[in-house]
């Protein structure tokens, strides 16, 4: 049986084809992610909120393929980045350009891109509003996807420690007739907030499921698990350095010195002798 304290996700559509609900679990995700990038506070919570997010876009619109968010800062380039991947793999990123802290306001923006099955993407870009994450998520899905659906993500925080990150997605599909959104409507209003089912070790994704279709019969279509995975490894990187122009090679041959690589996401590194930058120029 699995382990119902692990990260994962369930998908559920109710009987009558009135909503399509997803919901998630991202504590451990979340927490390695953080610890990977190295933030704190407000950052830590707003990267955990992004990858929860990112993962609930991608579980709702394309579970099959990859989903980017990005969340831009109202001042400078700084940006938080989430990548979600169709095995259950994420990873983040925080890319600053001054120095500071990512300032979430007025002239902030949330990007979205999920590929498309022949490669290409689509890409919507919405303004980050006053609802924050859960909101700006929102107002992209009805923007760029013309999809009406209510989102709460979360990131509980103990100081600088990740605490536990969750969150559900409720989609409003075709066949929702006026009383069921009004029961819905209702059961949302009276929800308790993320935060607080997050602090109770009780809540997992079923159940967080179970309470948000109360007496609705549903079924469930889909599960699986989610976990930190960063991309990098050394037969890509040295594949990347094989594309290099023979004179940025010769040039880094010419140094003398073993190449030394570190990932973005996740700091690792990598070291290439020069020996084996000898056998990539090489390479015919």
């Amino acid at each position: 049986m699995e382990n119902e304290r692990q990260d994962s996700v369930v998908r559920a559509i109710t009987d009558d084809g009135s909503f399509r609900v997803v919901a998630l679990r991202t504590t451990d995700t979340v927490r390695s992610i953080v610890a990977a990038q190295r933030v704190k506070g407000d950052e830590a919570r707003w990267l955990g909120e992004l990858v929860t997010g990112t993962i609930l876009v991608r579980e709702t619109m394309a579970p099959d393929l990859r989903v980017q968010g990005v969340l831009q800062s109202a001042i400078g380039r700084d940006s938080l980045i989430a990548d979600s991947h169709p095995d259950g793999g994420a990873r983040a990123l925080v890319q600053r350009t001054r120095g500071g802290s990512l300032v979430l306001g007025d002239g902030a923006v949330l990007q979205v891109t999920r590929t498309l099955p022949r490669g290409s993407a689509h890409k919507g870009v919405v303004r980050v509003t006053s609802g924050g994450v859960s909101a700006s998520l929102m107002a992209y899905l009805q923007e760029s996807e013309q999809v009406a659906s209510a989102i709460a993500v979360c990131t509980v925080m103990d100081g600088d420690e990740v605490v536990a990150a969750g969150g559900y997605l409720v989609q409003l599909l075709p066949e929702l007739g006026e009383g069921q959104l009004a029961v819905m409507t209702a059961r949302l209003e009276d929800f308790p907030p993320m935060e607080t089912l997050l602090r109770d070790d009780a809540t997992t994704p079923a159940t967080l499921l179970a309470e948000l279709l109360y007496l609705m019969p549903y079924a469930v279509v889909g599960t699986g698990a989610v976990r930190y995975q960063c991309r990098c490894d050394s037969q890509r990187l040295r594949a990347t350095l094989g594309t290099l122009p023979p004179q940025e090679l010769e040039s880094l041959i010419a140094e003398g010195k073993d190449l030394e690589i570190e990932c973005d996401y996740c700091h690792v590194e990598y070291r290439f002798p020069v020996a084996e930058l000898r056998s990539l120029l090489a390479v015919d």
